[in-house]
């Protein structure tokens, strides 16, 4: 068996979602194209990890490794896949493309978090300005990068989607129907945080522009609460430039300083349009209500007026309403708890065993 990843370099919710498989298939081989053993976590470093050879004979690359997205569908194809009765990979980018060698083509599983944004929905997000070298390069490239995407999928022979949000996004663009087995929130560790609000909102994300942190800031730097940011990304240097004195940016915080976050905060400011969303089930899972945008994911995940609310547009002047909104309500903590209790880890890893056992013809893994 091979594990197949875009690249290991932090610990987002994608790579939480392929550690658990990790720990389901310990002996399985790791294919990505990027890999930095100090930034996963110890169950992911345990394994055989094997990384494209261009990083590992140009370690620099690894800091720049967006620049290299049009190469991305040629190095998937070049790693060294072959002899693999089962393939599973997890991706976001070009993970399930890889192409294995030899005569026999494995059974291959996708965990797909979405077809590739910077192609598809979130391409003016990413490519808008015109002026900038890497929007004027993929103007030329999207649509062979799109056609790759799209031919690349028949190498899959089963999506499975993290929301009902993304197995529609793969319908649309693959013509491909998906599994639908949300993406796991670490429960029981939110779970025990015991709350004690203060008087900050609170924002986790990586600092991209798809996230839409800029219209969190525009509209605390008129409301004047406090706001603290936790995340770091491309955006950073221009989202600190336009912030006022009243946001504060952590950067990336640890697990136990992000409980700590979560215990404090009056509510969860969640402005993007996301294929699922770890952070608002977090969150909830530590009794922090949420304001999200009324799209994606978090639709599936954040019942209104019970865990929390919504705002209908990305504009700062909407959201500035929906937070005076939320200042006249209350909110049951435990009831919160509840919202986020059928997405925890135990479930999601049981439902992700039994599906990959039952649609490859493999017993049910049972990791120690």
């Amino acid at each position: 068996m091979a594990l197949v990843h875009d690249w290991l370099n932090g610990m987002r919710g994608g790579e939480k979602v392929f550690e658990v498989l990790c720990e389901l298939f310990p002996h399985a081989d790791v294919y990505t194209l990027f890999y930095e053993s100090n930034k996963v976590s110890p169950t992911i470093r345990a394994m055989n990890i094997s990384e494209w050879w261009v990083p590992r004979h140009f370690p620099f690359l690894r800091r720049y490794y967006r620049y290299l997205l049009p190469a991305f569908p040629w190095a998937i194809e070049s790693l060294p896949i072959e002899n693999y009765e089962l393939v599973i990979s997890t991706s976001h980018c070009v993970a399930k493309g890889i192409r294995p060698k030899g005569g026999r083509q494995p059974f291959h599983i996708c965990y797909c978090f979405t077809p590739m944004r910077y192609l598809w929905d979130k391409y003016d997000d990413y490519f808008g300005d015109w002026k900038k070298p890497s929007s004027m390069v993929m103007r030329l490239l999207r649509r062979p990068l799109q056609s790759w995407d799209v031919k690349s999928n028949a190498n899959v022979s089963q999506f499975i989607a993290p929301s009902e949000y993304v197995r529609q996004r793969i319908q649309r663009i693959y013509s491909r129907d998906a599994i639908v087995i949300p993406s796991p929130v670490d429960y029981t560790r939110f779970a025990s945080i015991e709350r004690h609000p203060q008087d900050y909102f609170l924002v986790v994300s990586a600092l991209e522009p798809y996230k839409r942190i800029d219209v969190a800031i525009a509209a605390f730097n008129r409301l004047g609460y406090p706001l603290i940011i936790v995340g770091t990304g491309s955006e950073k240097h221009r989202l600190s430039q336009i912030a006022g004195s009243n946001i504060h940016f952590t950067g990336w915080v640890s697990d136990e300083e992000l409980c700590a976050l979560y215990a404090g905060a009056r509510a969860l400011i969640f402005p993007a349009d996301e294929d699922f969303g770890i952070v608002p089930l977090e969150a909830m899972a530590a009794g922090c209500p949420v304001i999200a945008f009324r799209k994606g994911g978090a639709l599936e995940t954040v019942s209104e007026n019970v865990s929390g609310i919504f705002f209908d547009a990305q504009h700062p002047e909407v959201l500035i309403e929906a937070v005076k909104r939320f200042q006249s309500m209350t909110f049951d903590e435990s009831v919160i708890r509840k919202q986020a209790q059928p997405f925890a880890r135990e479930t999601f890893k049981r439902r992700l065993a039994e599906t990959i056992s039952k649609l490859a013809s493999i017993p049910l893994p049972h990791p120690s």
